[in-house]
């Protein structure tokens, strides 16, 4: 089972709120234990039903495990272009929906199937 730092989701929802009713898009970074503990912000476009990031400016780093974006709708379902961006982005993804959030998540792995994500401290 893949793990969350609590403090992680936290920016992830200040984030989501901060760029509605646009989209919010960043990268999720791990630790050496596996478990997600970093917000990976980088330049992105923010738009009323996509979002995009410059794919160019990611790192070649390891720690880069996955995806978050948000969804300014009550729909935390990936659409064909998050399947696609799952694809070649990591291997877990999350995607909130307004009213963002903890309840408003939801996981996937690179293929679109919904996973469990535990929350930790």
């Amino acid at each position: 089972m893949h793990k969350i730092k609590k403090s992680v989701l936290e920016s992830i929802l200040m984030a989501s709120r901060k760029v509605y009713p646009n989209e919010f898009i960043s990268m999720l970074g791990k630790n050496e234990k596996e478990e997600v503990d970093e917000l990976v912000v980088l330049p992105a476009v923010y738009g009323k039903n996509f979002s995009s990031i410059r794919t160019d400016l990611i790192p070649f780093d390891s720690k880069i495990i996955g995806t978050i974006h948000s969804h300014p709708s009550p729909n935390n379902n990936p659409s064909s272009a998050d399947l696609n961006v799952f694809s070649v982005l990591g291997k877990i993804h999350l995607i909130i929906c307004w009213p963002f959030n903890l309840d408003n998540i939801k996981s996937f792995d690179e293929t679109g199937k919904e996973i469990t994500i535990e929350i930790i401290e």
